[in-house]
């Protein structure tokens, strides 16, 4: 397979904190099956909310904001047993009188877990997250890709496997 240089794609999708919400990712720019081309994720990183924000909610409650990245637009948060999905964690707060008491953030699984990171043929990667209350505002990755080259037959299996 051909190689590129790796570069980066950002994405973000905003939260309302009460439901399900998913924005679309384009990557018609890097991935063509029928061409040829197609996209290796090698790492992600993610940040909850916005960095100047403080984590908001009401005082002495618990909760956790969830994203995914799936190959497939999806209504609702789903677990890594979902064909589509490429990536997932959370973050979990817990807020005490006035002040936040435990934050922890893990990727449940990630590009960065697999050997060789993660092949997509599609053109179109979902972003979505959702939270138990309204304490952050959203959730945007930044994803190390590059594009490789497979035989048509092969980028065309892998682009049915994944929609």
């Amino acid at each position: 397979m051909a190689r590129t240089d790796s570069f980066f794609i950002r994405a973000s999708v905003d939260s309302n904190g009460t439901t399900y919400a998913q924005s679309a990712v384009d990557l018609g720019a890097y991935v063509d099956a029928l061409g040829k081309s197609v996209l290796r994720i090698h790492n992600i990183s993610v940040q909850y909310g916005d960095p100047l924000e403080a984590y908001a909610g009401a005082v002495d409650t618990s909760g956790s904001a969830y994203f995914q990245l799936t190959t497939q637009s999806q209504t609702q948060a789903v677990d890594i047993a979902n064909r589509s999905v490429i990536a997932s964690g959370s973050l979990a707060i817990a807020t005490g009188t006035a002040i936040v008491e435990m934050m922890d953030s893990s990727l449940d699984v990630g590009p960065q877990h697999w050997t060789d990171g993660y092949l997509v043929a599609v053109e179109q990667l979902y972003l979505g997250v959702d939270q138990t209350f309204n304490f952050i505002n959203g959730v945007s990755i930044v994803l190390e890709c590059t594009v490789e080259t497979m035989t048509q037959a092969a980028a065309m299996a892998l682009a049915l496997s994944q929609q």
